[in-house]
Formats: C-alpha cells, structure tokens, sequence
C-alpha cells in the first residue's frame, strides 16, 4: 500500500475501526475484538484499530529492510498483521 491508501485507511477507521481492521487484518479474532470494543466504546474500538495498523505498517517495512523479528506482537490475533501483510512464501536458506 502506498501512502494514498494508508491516508484513505486512516479515514476509514477514524469513520468506523472495524472496517480498517477488516481491510488491515480480515476476517478474524482482530476484528470481532474490535467489533466488541466499538460496541463498548467507540475511543477503544479506535484505540485498537490504530495499534493494529501500526504493528501491520511497522511490520511491513521491517520486512521490506530485512529486519524482519520472529516475536509476535502483543494483542495481535492474525498472522497476517504480524508478518507485516508478506505472503507464506519460501525462505532462502543460506548454505
């Protein structure tokens, strides 16, 4: 994703979290955590979408530099956030 469509996500959760979450995470534990924070209060339902967002982002560009660390982020449900968004491809193996 590029910056226009980090901005244009941004938006949308600043309208409504479990939509960012839902493009950000898919459907999952992340989003019906968010879905149940929003129902409670619509700040924690921000809260935690933004902080779901940041640890995908954050984790994206440290795959992107190889920096890429094997600890999972705290309160992080989906695999897909804490690889940072990057596929199930092959790992080179160095010899």
């Amino acid at each position: 994703m590029g910056l226009i469509s980090a901005i244009f996500l941004v938006l949308i959760t600043v309208l409504f979290p479990p939509v960012g979450v839902a493009i950000v995470a898919g459907c999952g534990a992340d989003l019906f955590v968010n879905i149940c924070l929003t129902i409670l209060g619509y700040i924690p339902g921000h809260i935690h979408a933004f902080y779901i967002e940041y640890v995908y982002y954050h984790r994206r560009e440290a795959a992107r530099e190889g920096r890429m660390t094997a600890d999972r982020a705290p309160g992080v449900y989906s695999d897909r956030v804490q690889r940072g968004g990057t596929g199930y491809g092959t790992i080179a193996q160095t010899s």
